[in-house]
């Protein structure tokens, strides 16, 4: 993948007046809120914007995005930047969170960004969001096998799940039985390195191919407890 391509020609290039008003957000809420302990701007834009920007073109063209676990918007927000056709609902369950989402998209005029202050066990079960999008998407949430539980619900057939991991392979083949569990199937492991020893990452495509079981995700902090 040719990360540095993203960087010096996105990140740092015709985007870079966005990206720069996002990293200002961040430190200014940041004291507040404690969204992340990258602070530094190189170690931001390595860590966070670039490794979100590493998936940016796994997304369909016009795609509609369920991101799990949204945080201070990675990579949700860093991929909306690249990709202006993708529309994004952004689930995440602390409401300062939220709030913060709310400030970035105002201030940076994002369109087809909605937020929704849920927890995603929730959310999956509303007929309104299950099996509703072309994608969902998360980082830095948990292990691959519960993660699973809490996005694919959210995919409809044919669509998949994006999820960005560290380099541990183990962690994408030991959510086997999770995958198959929820109606879906691993197509991609896609493995990168961030410049200047930032680190190894993996980005893991899980096709749907089937509904998922209608007793996914089963709540009560069971997918964190007794992962698939």
């Amino acid at each position: 993948m040719e990360i540095e391509k993203i960087f010096t020609e996105q990140i740092k290039g015709e985007f870079k007046e966005k990206f720069e008003a996002y990293r200002a957000l961040i430190l200014e809420y940041n004291q507040r809120y404690n969204l992340t302990t990258i602070l530094e701007e190189k170690d931001m834009y390595y860590k966070h914007f670039l490794d979100s920007a590493s998936g940016a073109e796994l997304f369909k063209k016009n795609g509609k995005v369920a991101e799990i676990g949204s945080g201070a918007g990675f990579p949700s927000i860093v991929v909306k930047i690249l990709r202006d056709d993708l529309s994004f609902d952004l689930f995440e369950s602390v409401g300062k969170k939220c709030e913060f989402l709310h400030a970035v998209v105002d201030n940076l005029a994002l369109k087809n960004v909605h937020i929704y202050n849920i927890r995603a066990e929730d959310a999956a079960r509303d007929k309104n969001f299950r099996e509703r999008y072309d994608h969902a998407t998360a980082r830095a949430v948990a292990r691959m096998n519960t993660l699973s539980e809490y996005c694919l619900p959210f995919v409809k057939v044919g669509g998949s799940f994006i999820a960005y991991k560290s380099g541990d392979m183990e962690e994408i083949t030991e959510a086997e039985s999770a995958y198959k569990a929820l109606g879906a199937k691993c197509e991609q492991a896609i493995p990168y390195s961030l410049p200047e020893n930032y680190g190894e990452r993996i980005l893991a495509v899980v096709t749907k191919v089937k509904p998922t079981p209608t007793r996914y995700p089963r709540g009560q902090g069971k997918e964190r407890k007794q992962p698939l």
